[in-house]
C-alpha cells in the first residue's frame, strides 16, 4: 500500500510498505477520507507539539472515516465494505483514568499520528473494531472524518455545562472554532461572539452560523428568534470593547479559546463574566499559556482545558444526522494522498481559502 510519511520538518515522502494485518478483535480498514487537523500542521511546521517530538519517520493523520476491509477473529458487529467513522485513540483501558472513564487522559493511550504512532494518512490501516462506529446511510466519507474534530467540540461544550440561554464567546473561527460555535448554538446559547483575524474565515462563520442559528430556530418553536451573532475582527476592531457593550458590561458566561495565539488566553480572561468559565482549547505553537493573573483571580473564573475527546461518537452522529451541525459545508478541499505536502502547506498558510482540507487515499 502507499502511505504519506513525514520524516521531518516540512519532509513529506510517499512510500510503500506493507498492508498491515488485523489480530483478533481488530479491523483492516481502507482509508475514505482523512481531514487535516491543525495538530497535523504544528508536526509538520514545527515537527513536535510539546514534548512530543519527531524523531523517526511517522504517518500523520487522525480524523478519518474508512470502509471495512478485512474482520480480525473475533470481531461482530462489523461487515465487509461498511463505511464506519473511526476513534482515533486506544487507551490502556486499564489504568486509573480510563477506569474512571476519562480515556481522552490515558497516560498510555495509543492515538494515531501522535509519535511515535502512525496515523492514517494511508491507503490501509488496523484498528480496534470497537474504535468504529458505523454511519447511518446518507452520511458521507468526508462528513464521517469530520466527526473527530466535532467530537471535540462537543467535549468541549460538554466540560463548559453550558445552559439555555448562556451567552459565549468563540475564539478563532478555524475548523474547532465554528464547530464549537455550531455546538453552542445546538445547546441553547442566546448570543454567540466569535473572533476571527482572516477576514474569509469571517465571512464563511458568518453565513455558517447564520444558518445555523436559523435551523436552531427553526427547530425550536415557529415564533422563536434566532440566536445573537456577531463576527469580530480582533486585530482592526477592539472585539473586547464592543462585546463588553452587546453585553451590557456584563461579559459572556463562557469563553471558549480555539485559536491557539499567543494572546488570545489573555482576551478570554478580558471576555468572561465574574464567576464565568474559560475553555480553552488551541494548542499554543509556544507550549505556553499567558494572562492576567489578578483579572482571572478576581472574577473568579473556572478555567477548563480541553484534552482531545471522550465518548462523542454517537452524539456527533446524532447532531449531524438530525440536522443541528452541519458538516458539508466545512470541507472547502480534497486531494488525493500523494498532494498531502500540499495540503498540509495549504492549511500552514490559509491559502485558497480553505476551512476544512481533507485528503482522500482512494482518489
Amino acid at each position: 500500500m502507499k502511505a504519506s510519511f513525514l520524516y521531518g520538518i516540512r519532509d513529506v515522502r510517499l512510500v510503500d510498505c506493507p498492508i498491515p494485518e488485523p489480530g483478533p478483535g481488530d479491523v483492516l480498514l481502507q482509508v475514505a477520507s482523512v481531514g487535516v487537523c491543525g495538530s497535523d500542521v504544528h508536526y509538520y511546521v514545527e515537527g513536535r507539539i510539546g514534548g512530543q517530538v519527531i524523531t523517526a519517520p511517522v504517518i500523520m493523520g487522525h480524523e478519518f472515516s474508512a470502509r471495512v476491509a478485512q474482520l480480525g477473529e473475533g470481531v461482530q458487529g462489523l461487515e465487509i465494505g461498511q463505511l464506519v467513522a473511526v476513534d482515533p485513540a486506544i487507551p490502556c483501558g486499564r489504568c486509573e483514568c480510563c477506569q474512571q472513564g476519562h480515556p481522552n487522559l490515558c497516560p498510555q493511550v495509543r492515538f494515531c499520528g501522535t509519535p511515535p504512532v502512525n496515523g492514517v494518512f494511508a491507503e490501509y490501516t488496523a484498528m480496534p473494531a470497537e474504535n468504529c462506529f458505523p454511519l447511518p446511510e446518507g452520511l458521507t466519507a468526508d462528513q464521517g472524518a469530520l466527526l473527530e474534530p466535532l467530537g471535540v467540540a462537543i467535549h468541549s461544550v460538554n466540560l463548559s455545562h453550558i445552559k439555555p440561554g448562556d451567552t459565549a464567546a468563540v475564539l478563532g473561527a478555524g475548523p474547532i472554532g465554528l464547530l464549537t460555535a455550531a455546538a453552542v448554538l445546538a445547546a441553547g446559547a442566546r448570543e454567540v461572539y466569535i473572533t476571527e483575524p482572516l477576514a474569509y474565515r469571517r465571512a464563511f462563520a458568518q453565513e455558517y452560523l447564520a444558518a445555523g442559528a436559523a435551523a436552531v430556530a427553526a427547530a425550536a418553536t415557529a415564533v422563536a428568534q434566532a440566536p445573537q451573532l456577531a463576527v469580530f475582527d480582533p486585530l482592526n476592531q477592539d472585539a473586547t470593547g464592543e462585546i463588553g457593550q452587546l453585553t451590557g458590561g456584563r461579559g459572556v458566561d463562557i469563553v471558549f479559546e480555539a485559536a491557539g495565539a499567543p494572546e488570545t488566553p489573555a482576551q478570554a480572561a478580558d471576555l468572561v463574566r465574574p464567576g464565568g468559565k474559560m475553555i480553552l482549547a488551541g494548542i499554543p505553537a509556544e507550549d505556553t499559556l499567558c494572562m492576567p493573573a489578578s483579572t482571572v483571580r478576581r472574577k473568579g473564573v473556572t478555567i477548563k482545558l480541553v484534552r482531545r475527546m471522550k465518548h462523542t461518537y454517537p452524539q456527533a452522529i446524532r447532531m449531524v444526522q438530525s440536522g443541528q451541525v452541519a458538516l458539508r459545508p466545512m470541507v472547502t478541499h480534497a486531494l488525493p494522498l500523494d498532494r498531502v505536502g500540499e495540503a498540509m502547506e495549504m492549511v500552514a498558510n490559509y491559502q485558497d481559502g480553505v476551512i476544512k482540507a481533507v485528503v482522500r487515499p482512494g482518489e
